[in-house]
């Protein structure tokens, strides 16, 4: 027995000496990595920190300076993370030629290259003498560092395309600004990069002059033929188109290197080669998006971490002196490219603002052109720790400033927008039930909010876990379709009901939501304790917002509907801004209608009016009383009296959408909690899609690549190697006839 305990002693301490600091065992470093790119997003985003930021933080302790966790090895070039690493800069520079969108830029083609040439020359002319003079650097690293200034990167993009205003004229202006001047600057660092340690002659401008050239040819005329020629003969092959894509990426990287130039601009290249080629919204276009977000962009920010040595932050003052020059001066070329470009135009103060937000944070070709003279020895590390200063500073003040305007912007627009109900064609509820024991109250809520004018309004849909027992549990299921039917059949409403199997309940609404193209999710929600794991990961109603873009209602009803004698609309500051304000308004309205209720309003006098006016329009006939609030929060005094005979109808939003406010992720238990006997429905607004090209990397299973993910790259680069009423009638028609 002895001879046994010692045997396991000994396994258990060779076991125990593979997770000795820093790991040796390549699998078990690389199944530790997986294990940060999937835990640290979620457990960090309980404590708001963004999941671009947890990865980060999470590669600083585990690396060389921090917990030792993961050796220098294989954080190098040569390493397995440094390849990943690598691949996952190059994944990204890739993707910000394949998504740019030439469109808005042709269409406002003058103001966006007037715009260009003032943000890039003025910091460019302006930036030269504050390097030169107020930091002591040569001519070389001035006009480096200079160049850096005239670059930004449309962090703030995902607020503005969440407000609905992307395509806004000030916005676009900003976007084709982007365009010009990021492609100037890199043209800089080609030739910097190309030369011949930091001397520019006349065989340096020639020997890149043929290289570039032959690089061009190869890329710009050679390269599609062969795209157009693989795509056409092999449109089956999917998985080859991909497979096709990555070598046509990495290929242009080395051509790059081989002609004197960054890989990354070689890249970058690349997306612009295929821009034409690959939809935005393909299958393609996806798999590029899934595969860059889910391994080789997570790798890389991990990597950024692992090899910043914030020590010489907090040793060396000089650093934070160079880091208040360069953030100063940053902003202040921004400021004044913007505000000439609004005198120029005539544009107004708030498309100013937003020109300037939006221009304002800088982080890719910033970090490429700092790079560049960092490792060409141009540059100190003092200039490299203050341009990740001015980053994260420029990145914080675009995003303040753009919120800010953009919420103006958006006010201003309103005002003028006509107060249209939503179309008929366009309503179709969506009820999520897997049994009708228990729903019965939601089922009767659904007609109640439904006009009776439009065809098949409302889908029952029952999601069953993906399983072996799964098509014995859609066998079941027919059971409680039947039921589904027969209770509708009560109210003279058509409806359909079906099954369908998914992963899990909020994957499965989603997708269903979108097949039967519903504008609106009926959810029974229910009051079942959270266990850890839940607390940890959200729970289901945090799961469900994250991945369905419709409006979904929460409901929870324990008295019969006629008990209710007022309706108690509670409502955040801006939620009549949203895009889907009138789908949900007209909702409400109808409940009151078919409950002869009134309505009290719990909201700012502006959210008020914009009500008001939408009941005048609409011709409803509920009573509305107005009690004035700045702060949801202040409902849970006013209606503590009001809990026997009133429905809670409470407005949320989704998180970084106009009308979200301080508290939002907590105000929903606390009304659970503390207005415990009044019926509820929460509301959370659709959610207006941001755009591929720039779409949010707020967590690491999130979609699109975005503006933010940018930011990654930069930093990483641095230390790498140190519809219409009026057509009602005719769709009713027409499904008349189909159906």
């Amino acid at each position: 027995m002895n001879g046994l305990m010692d045997q396991f002693g000994e396994e258990f301490a060779e076991l125990a000496n593979q997770f000795k600091f820093p790991l040796e065992n390549a699998i078990l470093t690389f199944s530790i990595l997986l294990l940060i790119i999937l835990l640290s997003p979620i457990v960090l985003r309980k404590i708001r920190i963004p999941a671009l930021i947890g990865l980060i933080i999470s590669g600083v302790i585990i690396g060389p300076d921090g917990l030792n966790m993961v050796s220098e090895e294989v954080t190098a070039t040569s390493g397995y993370v440094g390849m990943f690493s690598q691949f996952g800069l190059l994944y990204i520079m890739f993707m910000a030629g394949l998504e740019l969108d030439m469109q808005d830029f042709r269409r406002y083609r003058n103001k966006s290259i007037a715009f260009g040439a003032l943000t890039f020359f003025i910091p460019l002319l302006l930036g030269y003498p504050v390097c030169r003079y107020a930091l002591g650097l040569n001519q070389m690293a001035s006009l480096l560092t200079a160049s850096m200034f005239a670059t930004h990167t449309l962090v703030a993009y995902p607020i503005v395309s969440k407000y609905g205003i992307s395509k806004m004229e000030a916005v676009a202006i900003a976007i084709g600004g982007t365009i010009l001047t990021d492609t100037a600057v890199l043209i800089i660092l080609a030739v910097i990069s190309g030369s011949d340690n930091g001397v520019i002659n006349a065989n340096v401008l020639i020997h890149l002059g043929v290289t570039l050239t032959i690089f061009s040819i190869i890329m710009f005329w050679l390269v599609p033929k062969i795209a157009r020629w693989f795509f056409s003969k092999l449109e089956s092959e999917k998985n080859s188109h991909y497979i096709f894509v990555l070598a046509i990426l990495f290929f242009a990287a080395f051509l790059a290197q081989a002609a004197g130039i960054e890989g990354i601009i070689g890249a970058f290249v690349a997306g612009l080669v295929l821009n034409r080629l690959i939809p935005h919204s393909s299958t393609l276009m996806n798999r590029i998006e899934f595969i860059g977000n889910s391994l080789f962009i997570p790798f890389f920010l991990i990597s950024i971490g692992m090899v910043v040595d914030v020590r010489t932050l907090y040793t060396d003052p000089w650093a934070w002196a160079v880091a208040g020059i360069l953030t100063s001066f940053a902003i202040f070329s921004k400021f004044l490219a913007a505000w000439l470009t609004q005198v120029l135009f005539r544009m107004k103060s708030t498309e100013r603002q937003v020109i300037f937000g939006l221009s304002t944070a800088h982080a890719a070709a910033t970090l490429a052109v700092i790079r560049v003279g960092y490792d060409m020895h141009l540059l100190s590390i003092d200039i490299v720790n203050g341009t990740v200063i001015l980053i994260l500073i420029t990145s914080m003040t675009a995003s303040f400033v753009t919120e800010n305007a953009g919420k103006r912007l958006l006010i201003d627009q309103a005002k003028n927008e006509p107060l249209e109900g939503p179309a008929l064609r366009s309503q179709h509820l969506m009820v999520a039930a897997n049994e009708l024991i228990g729903n019965e109250q939601l089922l009767d809520f659904s007609i109640l909010i439904t006009d009776k004018k439009v065809i098949n309004p409302i889908s029952v849909v029952s999601v069953l876990e993906n399983d072996e027992e799964a098509e014995t549990r859609i066998r079941r299921s027919r059971k409680h379709m039947d039921d589904f039917i027969r209770h509708f059949s009560g109210g003279e409403i058509s409806a359909q009901a079906m099954a369908t199997i998914d992963h899990n309940f909020s994957s499965g609404v989603a997708r269903v939501s979108k097949e039967l193209v519903a504008d609106i999710v009926l959810i029974n929600d229910n009051n079942s304790s959270l266990n850890l794991l839940k607390r940890l990961v959200g729970d289901d109603r945090d799961h469900l917002l994250d991945v369905c873009e419709k409006s979904v209602f929460f409901c929870q009803f324990n008295q019969p509907f006629t008990t209710y004698r007022t309706i108690a609309l509670v409502c955040p500051p801006f939620a009549e801004l949203e895009t889907s304000f009138n789908q949900w308004m007209e909702r409400v309205f109808r409940i009151a209608k078919e409950l002869n209720s009134s309505i009290e309003v719990y909201a700012t006098q502006d959210t008020f009016e914009k009500i008001d006016a939408y009941k005048t329009f609409r011709k409803f006939s509920a009573s509305l009383k107005h009690i004035a609030i700045e702060d949801p929060e202040e409902t849970l005094r006013l209606l503590e009296n009001k809990q026997e005979d009133a429905l809670l109808v409470s407005v949320f939003a989704r998180k970084g959408s106009v009308s979200s406010f301080l508290g939002m992720d907590l105000l929903p238990q606390r009304m659970e909690r503390q207005l415990d006997k009044m019926d509820r429905i929460f509301i959370y607004p659709a959610q207006q899609p941001i755009d591929s090209a720039f779409g949010s990397y707020d967590d690491i299973n999130a979609g699109p690549l975005t503006a933010i993910t940018r930011l990654s790259k930069g930093v990483g680069d641095i230390f790498r190697k140190t519809e219409d009423d009026k057509t009602d009638a005719s769709d009713e028609t027409d499904q008349t006839k189909h159906k």
